[in-house]
């Protein structure tokens, strides 16, 4: 129920007052008001789904989900001219198993089968006057225009240098804090760090071609400067779940669509190269933090420098060097050493991901997860259409015909990575009063079309910002979508859309807490299983002593990210009512043991490659973390074991 904190995405802001306001306002001067509509929804929903991070991952992000809101659209709007009401409801119910279904592929694929849904309970539900073959492309041209918004304009803090002392302004002069001083009684060799060499010193000037990226990349390096701060202290289980977080992130802002199979800048090679030199940093920082000792502070200043070299895109400068007294703090000066050199000549390595296979994918929609999920999404929808059309055809409507908003509302509501399902009911309900209000309110004295217009803008300013709280965000959605329909020819019905919210929320809640056939809580198993199985891959690979790093650290990134996904579905699932949270209470004991599990293995890796060997204490950790997993797999949820 708390709101997300953080700066104002003005960037996002201005987007989206580029949208939907103008594209309405092109539509009415060239007296196409429905396309318009149409097009400044397509535009909303696409601003709903326009989250921070690189550009290349805003393609897939708001894209994927356009093109199947398209599809949603063109589907609901043949079946609702054609087919009768039990019909209808029978293909939306069938539309609502597959959304639900690829639903818990992950984000991207989850918002695809959100804009299928809607789209497809719009096209049924609220007829327009102009044929589907202009309609889907009007929608297309809406997400289309707010996806080249996010491509075309620039970030305004988007900057090759930076004006602050030290920061983008080429290498940095020498810091006798931290020149090179070798510990004799450790390592009598001199330190092989490069002195810095004099170079151009790069203009400021707008560059946003690779800002997401960037700033991704430099989010890592500080994440491991502030993991090597907390070694040794109770913060270091979150620090790591930070840099986890900040690798999954930057691995997608380098790993999004590109006509190429490899970068085809020098930048962006750069970017690459910068961020693959991260990753031994990363390994050896999480091996401190598993020895629980603390670490001298100029160990944590190389990886500043280094966030501030990539956030400034200069050169690494001279970096401190860390005593190397024991195998980890050996690792962490050989990967400095790396990244100095990548920083002076970087090339393009691998990003250390690999694509999941077509079968992969369907295993997980047809999987328990996925099922669940299907079964779910399904009745609700199918449940939400079939009341609409009773409704409908009773006309209990009035004056206003269109019945999309039932199944809508219920779509979002069912959504299971929005939030806990009473929480979802809760904000969506108080969020729809207040927004009808509001409009009601704006309707009745604002001037038609030109102060709807505006209105519309204004809300398309505003998602970025009511994103942090899903009440706020359908109080503006609300006021948003309202202020169409009144522009396309519908009568204000306020009173309407909340008692309609309301019954949907009745629907989802007794739905989503109805017995369904199978194991329940199978989303999170499915993530634990996915954790448990890139674990025991890394696990293995490691103890078999390949010399293949790259191999390892693809192994390092799934079991991490595996790890973080089954975090984030637990965390959710525990946050339900007794009734959903008792099918998956014990996970978070099994998902515990695993992450231990997995910094493990990464200090017997970082162990392995100094000395060949493991300690006494390696092995006996490892025995005893697959002893307890062991133990802990069958109590997941109400003594059930784990497929």
């Amino acid at each position: 129920m708390r709101a997300q904190r953080g700066p104002v995405p003005w960037a996002a802001v201005t987007r989206g007052a580029l949208a939907a306001g103008p594209l309405l306002l092109a539509a009415l001067l060239a007296g196409r008001a429905s396309l318009g509509v149409v097009a400044a929804i397509a535009a909303m929903l696409a601003g709903i789904n326009d989250r921070p991070g690189s550009r290349r991952t805003s393609v897939r992000r708001i894209g994927v989900p356009a093109l199947a809101g398209a599809v949603g659209l063109l589907v609901g709007s043949y079946a609702g001219a054609h087919l009768g009401a039990f019909a209808l409801t029978l293909v939306l119910t069938g539309l609502g198993l597959v959304g639900g279904g690829i639903s818990a592929i992950g984000p991207v694929a989850s918002g695809t089968g959100t804009q299928l849904l809607v789209t497809s309970a719009v096209g049924a539900g609220m007829p327009l006057p102009d044929p589907v073959w202009q309609t889907v492309p009007a929608f297309l041209a809406g997400a289309g225009w707010l996806l080249a918004l996010r491509l075309l304009l620039p970030t305004p803090v988007s900057r090759t240098g930076d004006p602050r002392p030290g920061r983008g302004r080429g290498p940095y002069r020498p810091d006798s804090r931290f020149a090179p001083r070798p510990d004799k009684r450790s390592d009598p060799r001199p330190d092989p760090r490069p002195e810095p060499r004099p170079g151009p010193r790069p203009d400021v000037r707008l560059d946003f071609r690779f800002d997401g990226e960037r700033a991704a990349v430099a989010e890592v390096y500080d994440a491991v400067a502030a993991l090597l701060d907390a070694a040794g202290t109770e913060h270091a289980g979150a620090r790591r779940a930070a840099l986890t977080a900040a690798l999954d992130h930057a691995q997608d802002a380098l790993a999004g669509p590109r006509l190429r199979r490899h970068p085809s800048s020098a930048a962006e090679r750069r970017l690459h190269a910068q961020y693959a030199a991260a990753l031994p940093l990363g390994e050896a920082a999480t091996a401190l933090a598993w020895a629980e000792r603390t670490v001298p502070k100029r160990a944590a200043e190389g990886p500043r420098r280094l966030a501030a070299a990539v956030r400034g895109n200069s050169l690494a400068g001279p970096l401190p060097a860390p005593a190397r007294t024991d195998p980890a703090l050996r690792a962490l000066d050989a990967a400095l050493l790396h990244a100095a050199e990548v920083f002076d000549r970087g090339r393009a390595p691998d990003l250390h991901t690999r694509r999941r296979s077509v079968a992969a994918l369907v295993r997980t929609v047809l999987g328990a997860g996925g099922r669940e999920y299907a079964l779910r999404a399904g009745l609700c929808f199918g449940a939400a259409v079939a009341t609409a059309q009773a409704l409908h055809h009773g006309h209990w409507y009035g004056a206003h015909q269109h019945w999309y908003w039932l199944p809508a509302t219920a779509v979002f509501l069912v959504k299971p990575d929005l939030g806990p399902l009473v929480s979802r009911v809760l904000c969506r309900a108080a969020g729809t009063v207040l927004g009808a209000l509001l409009f009601a309110g704006f309707a009745a004295v604002l001037p038609r079309p030109e102060g709807l217009v505006v209105l519309v803008a204004v809300c398309g300013a505003l998602v970025p910002v009511a994103a942090r709280h899903f009440a706020a965000q359908t109080t503006v959605v609300t006021v948003l979508v309202l202020a169409l329909v009144m522009v396309g020819g519908e009568p204000q019905a306020s009173a309407g859309r909340i008692g309609e919210t309301l019954l949907a929320c009745a629907i989802v809640l007794i739905v989503g807490h109805l017995p369904v056939p199978g194991q329940r809580g199978g989303g999170v198993r499915a993530r634990i299983d996915a954790a448990d199985a890139a674990a025991h891959a890394y696990l293995v690979h490691v103890l078999g002593e390949s010399d293949d790093r790259a191999a390892r650290w693809t192994l390092r990134r799934e079991a991490y990210r595996t790890l973080a996904e089954a975090r984030a579905a637990i965390a959710r699932a525990a946050a339900e009512l007794p009734a959903l949270a008792r099918h998956s209470a014990g996970a978070d004991e099994v998902a515990a043991v695993l992450e231990r599990l997995v910094d493990t293995t990464t200090a017997c890796a970082v162990h392995l490659d100094d000395t060949g060997r493991l300690t006494p204490r390696h092995t006996e950790r490892l025995a005893a973390l697959r002893d307890e997993l062991a133990t802990r797999r069958g109590r997941v949820g109400r003594s059930r074991t784990l497929a």
